[in-house]
């Protein structure tokens, strides 16, 4: 019994002692801690700062660099405070490397996603909003985030595509311009009137409100086929009403071709018999 008490009276002066000779070190670390807590913090919000401060640049990203930037102001504040105690930060800083090299092969398909979302969020190809045809998927752009972009395609699914696959691919911004030409075909039979033809085209075009005068639309023929002439119609539009266009205009121009007396052409086959 007076052993264990002995002995706890040796703890105690051993910790007292410690505790004596480290006191401006324990100190030094309380102040240092508490200094890079606020540095960190004021770093962060100026890096998020800067994002808001100019609408070309996307608060998305710099919150995450922000957040990048307060824990590296942290581990630098943590190796101050090993280096202090007299503890080698060297061999520390050789080994997290590692680490960080082992984590970063193991989480290499994350990284490049988190990469090309950088990219995209710098380079903006495109917007939230936006249609966009990337990756094989083709809908509207729902929101980008630094790792995924989410998609909404027009049968109303929600496609999550990561940002890796869209920036390695070609991407196709259909909102990029305000005004878009809506191209398709009209097929007429050989032997038809190309000015009438053109003719009743134009009154389908000119009775839709959201065909621009200005571009002008396009009407040329463009292939002679076997059993048809087709003519390429490029009327052009507001990128708003640019499906309400494209699928509207042919069943007009059918419609259109049908009273104006325009023989419609479906394939034939013509057998000659041997006598």
């Amino acid at each position: 019994m007076q052993t264990d008490r002995v002995s706890d009276m040796e703890n105690v002066s051993q910790g007292m002692g410690w505790l004596q000779s480290n006191a401006l070190n324990v100190v030094y670390v309380v102040v240092i801690a508490i200094a890079a807590y606020w540095l960190a913090s004021l770093v962060k919000r100026l890096v998020i700062g800067l994002g808001k401060s100019h609408e070309a640049l996307d608060e998305t990203l710099f919150h995450f660099l922000g957040s990048i930037a307060r824990y590296a102001v942290l581990a630098f504040a943590g190796l101050i405070v090993l280096d202090r105690f007299g503890i080698e930060t060297t061999s520390l800083i050789a080994i997290l490397g590692a680490a960080g090299l082992a984590v970063g092969l193991a989480l290499q398909g994350t990284l490049s996603s988190l990469a090309a979302g950088i990219m995209l969020i710098l380079f903006r190809p495109f917007k939230v909003g936006d249609f966009v045809d990337a990756a094989g998927t083709f809908g509207k752009v729902d929101s980008i985030t630094l790792f995924t972009t989410d998609m909404i395609t027009f049968d109303n699914q929600h496609i999550i595509i990561p940002n890796s696959e869209i920036w390695g691919s070609k991407i196709t911004n259909h909102s990029h311009h305000s005004i878009r030409g809506v191209d398709m075909v009209a097929s007429v039979a050989y032997g038809s009137d190309i000015k009438k033809v053109k003719a009743s085209i134009a009154k389908v075009l000119k009775a839709n409100e959201h065909v621009l005068s200005e571009p002008a639309p396009f009407v040329e023929v463009e292939t002679l086929n076997a059993s048809s002439v087709d003519l390429l119609v490029r009327p052009f539009t507001e990128g708003a009403h640019y499906f309400d266009v494209k699928y509207s205009l042919p069943q007009a121009i059918y419609e259109q071709f049908r009273k104006d007396g325009i023989e419609i052409p479906f394939q034939q086959i013509v057998v000659h018999s041997a006598i």
